[in-house]
């Protein structure tokens, strides 16, 4: 290890998901002066989010990747013995918990680890998990009164920390980046006479707000010839009700598109990877984004990724008031 490089711990649940390509590049793109370690429980779609440096527990030892959540859940333990002998072996500096509550859950190892803490925010665990168990409130208090700083996508964000109860001189707004020179700007040109191709691009939950959007298509459809393209499915996030939660968002979806005889109009890609994503978007003219507060209170926190792509790209986005995406 170079004696001039800081060495960052990054703590994940699981490395990564399908629709975290935010995430990769926010640990890919960190200044070279920055040695990453990633380190997680258990690690997925490595094919597509390969980072040197990811230490995960289940491919140490599944057994001991076990018998770790039982302790935890249990309150029998409230330290990683993994994440504290990976940060010993690399002699980190800083531990960056990815999400709120795994900030939380993280304090006891950084606090035995003697490390730094910095913990990033990025949307349901500011606004859900409060709503939902009031735990959190007093969680997070813990977690602002022992942290070194909390990161945030926007302003608006920003101020939802602080009204948790963060010390505003803690909370920085790290805008999420898009590599620019690696998207071709090409924008789009529509003609009357041809169909006004639509994307949506978003997990089938209810924060994304995607039934909005077809209502709203399904009102101008016989005065425009549309052509629909969604690209997503069903989260498969944890905890369970949230994946039972995005069921009945897609047979709400699918119940629209019928009830608005867009059947015809739309396809559906399901889960598709970030290349085909952005094939998709050079083949249509509007990228429909309508982010909404869910019933949960979950929201986008920060906005959408999606839109900042689209719109380097030279496309036209159409979305909502809301969270951080009137920054964008």
């Amino acid at each position: 290890m170079s004696q001039n490089k800081i060495t960052i711990i990054h703590s994940f649940p699981t490395w990564l998901t399908p629709t975290q390509t935010w995430m990769y590049n926010l640990v890919k793109y960190v200044p070279e002066s920055i040695n990453n370690h990633i380190v997680c429980k258990r690690t997925q779609n490595l094919d597509r989010f390969n980072l040197p440096n990811i230490h995960s527990l289940a491919d140490e030892s599944l057994v001991s990747l076990l018998w770790e959540e039982l302790l935890l859940r249990s309150s029998f333990k409230k330290t990683s013995n993994f994440l504290i002998n990976q940060a010993k072996k690399y002699q980190a500096q800083i531990l960056h918990s990815h999400f709120g509550h795994l900030g939380w859950a993280n304090l006891h190892n950084a606090q035995t680890s003697q490390l730094k803490h910095i913990v990033t925010f990025y949307g349901y665990d500011v606004n859900c998990f409060p709503q939902q168990n009031p735990i959190w409130l007093t969680r997070y208090q813990q977690l602002f009164d022992q942290i070194s700083c909390v990161l945030c996508e926007g302003s608006h964000m920003a101020q939802s920390i602080i009204n948790l109860g963060c010390p505003k001189e803690k909370v920085k707004v790290q805008h999420l980046g898009v590599k620019v020179n690696n998207i071709s700007y090409k924008p789009r040109k529509w003609q009357q006479n041809q169909p006004l191709r639509i994307l949506i691009a978003a997990s089938f939950v209810e924060k994304k707000g995607i039934p909005y959007a077809i209502e709203a298509l399904g009102r101008i459809k016989d005065d425009v010839d549309l052509e629909i393209t969604i690209i997503g499915d069903v989260s498969k996030s944890k905890p369970r009700y949230r994946i039972k939660r995005s069921q009945l968002e897609k047979q709400k979806i699918l119940d629209l598109i019928t009830k608005y005889k867009l059947n015809s109009k739309t396809k559906m890609l399901g889960y598709q990877s970030h290349d085909v994503f952005f094939q998709e978007a050079y083949k249509h003219h509007i990228f429909l984004s309508p982010s909404v507060i869910a019933e949960d209170g979950d929201t986008e926190g920060g906005a959408p990724v999606s839109i900042i792509e689209t719109a380097a790209s030279g496309m036209f986005v159409i979305s909502t008031t809301h969270c951080d995406i009137p920054e964008v």
